[in-house]
Order: structure tokens, then C-alpha cells, then sequence
């Protein structure tokens, strides 16, 4: 996808960040859209479907948290990537930000020109799935996963799942049995442009824990995960 094809939802109710960010991820092609709070996101997102959203947490009428929430309930934006750009950097608050659906999170201050380079790692993620999707069906026990159409079905229901939680539930299946350690499944699911630590993997698996069911999945205690159908 070419940059003057991607369209970034800006969210923050500083009017100055909505500028300086927006400025500076225009001058690289980018269509930039912006919005002041969490509802506004939701009205922005479901209207101008962005491949990208980049949120504040802390805003008036909805924080960010709960706007990311209910933007990952939308199917029409399960493909699009989210990330926090906000002051609150503990660890707390970054759990609870994957915990929501996110697939990043950025501590403010930043310089924009290590914003435009983070954006730019985000958005390979996108390049990448898109290039990884030629494959198409995997079945595996009673689940199908489209890889495709970012789609599960268990038992004949569809299962919506967020980008990153799809991508490392479709990387444990395609070897069951196997078991993946946490460096292998930070590289081959977030990459290597962007850190993020073992909290964010042990998130993701208690999440597709309650989607898809505890069965089966198994850690493997100090190693990684492995599933088993």
C-alpha cells in the first residue's frame, strides 16, 4: 500500500499535538484525520476506516481506553492498527492499553521524527500481513483460520479476534505441538522495529484463553507457549 493510501486517525484533545503530529506524518504522504476525544474516535474511525489510529488515554468524554475497546468491536476495523502516544508510561497503564486491544504504546515526549519512524515500522506490520495473506485456510482440530479475512470459526461461530491476537493464535497453529519460546514469538508476531515485553505476549494468550478456550493453550514455564488440539 502507498503512503498517499493510508489514512491516520490522530485522537487528542491537545489541539497542539493534533498539529505538530499531523504536520509531520502529512510531509511524509500520509492522510492524517483527526479527532479531540474517544467518541469522536469511534465516529472518525467507523467513517473514515484508517489503516492506522494513534490515541491519547487521558480525554474528555471517553479516554482512550475505552474508545480502543469499542473501535476493536467493530469488524469493518479489525485489520486497523492502534497504538496509545500518551504521557502515562507505567506499567500498569501499558498492560491495560494491550489489554484493550492495542497493538502499541508510545510514551510521550517524543520527537517527531522518531514518531514518523515508529509509524513507519507500525504500518510494515500492515505491508507485511498483507503480502503474508496468499495463504488461506488453516484447520486445525474444529477451528478454521482464514488468514485472509482475519477470521476465525470454532465450531461453525465466527470468532472476531484483534490483529496481534489473531497473528500469534495463527503462528502457535500452524505447529501444534510446537513450543515457541517468547523471543521467537516477539519477532515473528511484533517484529523487531518495536519493543515491547513479555507481559504483552502473556496478555494476548489470556485473551485468546477466554475467546477460543483454555484448553488449548499451555505455557511452558521460563520458555514460551504451545498449543494443542
Amino acid at each position: 500500500m502507498k503512503k498517499k493510501e493510508i489514512k491516520i486517525l490522530l485522537v487528542d484533545d491537545e489541539q497542539d499535538i493534533l498539529e505538530i503530529v499531523g504536520y509531520n506524518l502529512s510531509q511524509e504522504g500520509y492522510q492524517i484525520v483527526t479527532a479531540s476525544n474517544g467518541k469522536e474516535a469511534i465516529a472518525k474511525a467507523k467513517k473514515e476506516l484508517p489503516q492506522l489510529i494513534i490515541m491519547d488515554v487521558m480525554m474528555p468524554e471517553m479516554d482512550g481506553m475505552e474508545a480502543c475497546e469499542n473501535i476493536r468491536r467493530i469488524p469493518e476495523l479489525q485489520d486497523t492498527i492502534i497504538t496509545f502516544l500518551t504521557a502515562r508510561s507505567e506499567d500498569y497503564s501499558q498492560v491495560a492499553g494491550f489489554d484493550a486491544g492495542a497493538d502499541d504504546y508510545i510514551a510521550k515526549p517524543i520527537k517527531p521524527k522518531v514518531l514518523v519512524s515508529k509509524v513507519k515500522a507500525l504500518l510494515r506490520r500492515l505491508n507485511g500481513s498483507e503480502s503474508a495473506s496468499s495463504s488461506t485456510t488453516l484447520k486445525v482440530g474444529n477451528i478454521e483460520i482464514n488468514r485472509e479475512e482475519y477470521k476465525i470459526i470454532k465450531d461453525g461461530v465466527e470468532i472476531i479476534l484483534p490483529r496481534k491476537e489473531f497473528e500469534l493464535f495463527y503462528l502457535l497453529a500452524t505447529k501444534p505441538g510446537k513450543v515457541f519460546t517468547r523471543e521467537e514469538i516477539l519477532d515473528r508476531v511484533w517484529g523487531n522495529e518495536v519493543v515491547v515485553g513479555g507481559r504483552t505476549i502473556d496478555v494476548h494468550i489470556r485473551k485468546l484463553r477466554e475467546k477460543i478456550g483454555d484448553d488449548f493453550f499451555k505455557t511452558i514455564k521460563g520458555v514460551g507457549y504451545k498449543i494443542e488440539f
